[in-house]
């Protein structure tokens, strides 16, 4: 009665979504071996990016840590204005195209693909790729079979992501409560989040720090949660316009602990304490003021005892804590936020990160023309 193995039961496990798409991947392949790479893009509206997350590739992803706006290519535009998938039997239709992704893809050797656009309640939130260096791969009963694994796929990556919007939700309603009761906006949280996923894509490009894609749109997601915290410090402390005492610096700087203690709950309540990455949200609410001198809180790490993730959210905070107008301060240009970074690279703050926000300042500003503060909204 219960001899036979069911097929895809690691998707049942508790795993990165990496080693799902993988172990799919696997399956797909003992019918189809000339499906050489599985991928997964997601899609940000807000700033109309098309990023790599996932790849079940068994060479190197040939766009590892790459985006691209969604508008300025054509063809991946057009599967979504159509609304359906597209299949290309010989890739050198784009030799012309002059597209970074086409340009990668062709030099990795592959010569067919078929391109799913996923989504989710009707709104599109990414594509699927499949690619083969055959041409002419994806006959009818190939795609027959392959929209089943599709479907199957977009399912999975709904279901991880979905468990992490639902934490989010939640914790998202109890962030903009506090931040109700203090000076930070939700400007400064999408800056910030986007300032971390800037930082970590330039570091995982440096072979000391092989951050995938996954990693770095997990620390996207989580950044703006650093001071959840922050709900539990007493108003007369959070708010208070002068300066802190000894004792009310002690209080303030509990919200690090407090954070990963509120964290730590909600995991438990929505059962979710296993999810995959669900440590980089503990370390960054714990160990974002940390510093690398050993000089921080909560627990005095030092250097690389400091998990990446918080020592990368701590740059993000700081520039734009620096550069955003607040009630006891005037917004400081870049060129003095950035001197003062430099000043604090390998004391206070990680020196790589640092460097990589500052070589990155074409992006920095875009990230600050696009979400600029809303006086009067």
């Amino acid at each position: 009665m219960f001899e036979h193995r069911d097929t895809l039961h690691k998707l049942n496990e508790t795993l990165p979504l990496s080693e799902k798409l993988r172990f799919v991947h696997d399956v797909l392949r003992e019918r189809f071996d000339a499906i050489e790479r599985l991928a997964v893009a997601l899609y940000d509206a807000e700033t109309d990016m098309v990023r790599t997350f996932v790849d079940s590739g068994d060479v190197d992803s040939p766009l590892l840590h790459y985006e691209a706006r969604l508008s300025e290519s054509r063809s991946l535009a057009d599967i979504v204005a159509k609304g359906v998938p597209r299949v290309v039997n010989d890739l050198k239709i784009f030799d012309a195209s002059g597209h970074e992704h086409a340009r990668r893809i062709a030099a990795s050797g592959y010569g067919a693909s078929y391109t799913m656009p996923m989504y989710l309640d009707g709104r599109f939130f990414g594509f699927l790729f499949f690619n083969s260096r055959r041409k002419d791969i994806f006959t009818d009963d190939v795609l027959h079979h392959l929209d089943v694994f599709g479907h199957l796929i977009a399912l999975t990556v709904i279901n991880d992501l979905s468990s992490v919007q639902r934490l989010l939700a939640t914790v998202k309603t109890a962030r903009e409560i506090a931040h109700a009761r203090d000076c930070e906006t939700g400007a400064h949280l999408d800056r910030m989040a986007r300032y971390a996923r800037l930082i970590g894509r330039a570091l995982a490009g440096t072979d000391r720090y092989p951050l995938s894609d996954e990693f770095i749109e997990h620390l996207f997601i989580f950044a703006p949660l650093h001071d959840i915290g922050k709900i539990a410090i007493p108003d007369h402390i959070l708010l208070k316009p002068g300066e802190l005492d000894a004792e009310e610096i002690r209080t303030m700087r509990r919200h690090t602990t407090l954070g990963r203690e509120i964290i730590d709950r909600m995991l438990r309540n929505f059962g979710l304490d296993d999810m995959p990455y669900v440590d980089i949200l503990r370390n960054i609410a714990q160990s974002h003021h940390e510093a690398i001198n050993g000089e921080g809180y909560p627990q005095g790490l030092r250097g690389e005892a400091i998990p990446i993730e918080a020592r990368i959210v701590a740059v993000a905070d700081v520039f734009d804590a620096l550069t955003s107008q607040r009630p006891y301060k005037s917004a400081w240009s870049n060129d003095r936020a950035f001197v003062t970074l430099q000043e604090l690279a390998g004391r206070m703050l990680d020196a790589d990160c640092v460097r990589a926000l500052i070589d990155n300042r074409t992006q920095v500003e875009e990230i600050q023309r696009r979400f600029r503060e809303q006086p009067y909204a």
